[in-house]
């Protein structure tokens, strides 16, 4: 059974093993979340600061902030506040905002991730915002880039033309992909494009 919970610091050695696991070399390691980061995170928006377990194992961490401005153009950076949230989150924001979520690869294909966004929509409707969003990567654009624009790729994930390991999970878990957002993040798969998805509660009215 899968149990979420909020992470605290007590957690770091756990959350540090996740992350070395889901993001091995040729990742960079600047990519593993410090423990000033964790740190920060469960201090400024202790709700978004969420793990999951298997049998008491720490098998997956999520992280998100609430933000009033996602649909301005923005990087990773600048939004998450460079992983610590403290200058970026606005309690007073209508959307909550995905910065990470990974899974050990061992326990990848079990429902982990599912369960975490289940959670992450639990939390919009328990503050009652108006959605959540990310920006997700698109790891297999790299392969198709010469014949395809970032849009029409994501146009092929979402007729199923194509299968795209992260895009392909978001539609599955009911997000919506509105725009492409170029030089989001470093990512050489992505070629630093990432797609901006959002979800919103049936009962919204924005």
């Amino acid at each position: 059974m899968i149990h979420v919970r909020p992470y605290t610091l007590a957690d770091y050695p756990c959350l540090l093993q996740v992350q070395k696991e889901a993001f091995p070399p040729p990742f960079s390691q600047e990519l593993w979340w410090s423990e000033e980061q964790i740190a920060a995170q469960t201090k400024t928006f202790p709700e978004g600061a969420l793990l999951a377990e298997v049998d008491g194992e720490i098998v997956g961490s999520a992280t998100s902030l609430v933000v009033s401005n996602a649909d301005k153009p923005h990087t990773w950076e600048e939004i998450s506040d460079n992983g610590f949230l403290r200058q970026t989150h606005d309690p007073n924001g209508d959307t909550l905002y995905g910065i990470d979520l990974c899974v050990r690869p061992v326990a990848r294909g079990n429902g982990v991730a599912q369960a975490m966004y289940n959670a992450r929509k639990q939390t919009v409707l328990n503050l009652k915002l108006k959605r959540y969003a990310a920006v997700c990567r698109i790891p297999g654009y790299k392969a198709v880039a010469k014949h395809y624009s970032p849009q029409q790729y994501v146009d092929l994930v979402k007729s199923g033309d194509y299968y795209d390991t992260v895009l392909s999970f978001m539609l599955k878990q009911g997000l919506t992909p509105t725009h492409v957002q170029p030089n989001y993040v470093e990512d050489e798969e992505s070629l630093n494009y990432g797609v901006f998805v959002e979800w919103k509660p049936k009962n919204s009215t924005s």
